[in-house]
């Protein structure tokens, strides 16, 4: 079901699935795998526990590590592999020196790769050990199919993780402020501490767009397709749509959002 039937769907909400204890799979074009959760309970999901590729996603987790490890305040010098790292940029320069915090914002809001290769290797030392940490806390977090290869989404047949998996990622990454603020952002500015300026864009279509939208994080790579992990807030109510291999996420996942939270409230 795409496109014109989801929005149809929308609007004719007495054909929407009702709420049930385990999620169903009533959207299975949608995406190679989703998940949609109302106030943390699951309404509908497909292929739930299949590891997929999940490109700039796993973006989240570098992000949760370089939160919980803490001093943000710490400046960064990047490093000759953070500054020749592909894919998306902010052509960051061998040698800047830029606070993490900043580092931080650019890789959720911008889902730049040089900036996320840059923090890893800071915090970590270098990309392998900070990987190692990103896995020990998927492990934390019980996330069984998840396995983390890069720190940036690169494809890799051993980067890889389940929306079931993304869900509690996605959780625990709002339940930190700074992070919940940074997905947020619809643009975002800094400046290196030798004086060079970078602003940008968020690559989330949904923010300033979509009622309630409030992040959380965009990826695209030719392994993965377009994926996302959306977030909403409205009336005190909570959505989170994760999908993975969207032939259109953007449409698709506005519908699903609408539907979720046209739903009854579950008795208190």
């Amino acid at each position: 079901m795409r496109h014109a039937a989801i929005l149809a769907l929308a609007c004719w909400l007495g054909a929407a699935p009702a709420v049930a204890r385990e999620p169903v799979d009533a959207y299975p074009d949608i995406a190679a795998a989703y998940w949609v959760e109302v106030d943390d309970t699951p309404l509908w999901a497909g292929k739930a526990d299949q590891a997929l590729p999940i490109a700039s996603l796993t973006k989240l987790m570098t992000a949760l590590v370089a939160v919980e490890h803490g001093d943000l305040d710490a400046v960064a010098t990047v490093s000759r592999t953070a500054a020749a790292e592909t894919g998306s940029r902010l052509g960051l320069r061998a040698g800047e020196r830029i606070r993490r915090s900043d580092l931080l914002a650019a890789l959720l809001v911008r889902s730049a790769n040089d900036a996320c290769r840059a923090l890893a290797d800071d915090i970590g030392g270098d990309e392998p050990r900070f990987i190692a940490r990103m896995n020990a806390r998927a492990a934390e977090l019980g996330m069984a199919r998840t396995r983390f290869a890069n720190a940036c989404g690169h494809d890799d047949d051993d980067n890889r993780s389940s929306v079931r998996d993304l869900a509690v990622l996605a959780r625990a990454v709002l339940a930190q402020p700074v992070l919940a603020a940074d997905a947020a952002r619809t643009e975002f500015a800094f400046a290196t501490l030798d004086g060079r300026r970078y602003t940008m864009r968020s690559t989330n279509a949904l923010l300033g767009s979509l009622d309630g939208a409030r992040g959380l994080k965009t990826g695209w790579t030719p392994g993965a397709g377009r994926c996302l992990v959306a977030f909403v807030e409205r009336d005190g109510r909570r959505v989170l749509a994760i999908l993975l291999h969207a032939p259109d996420r953007w449409w698709d996942s506005v519908g699903v959002i609408e539907l979720a939270f046209a739903q009854p409230r579950a008795p208190r």
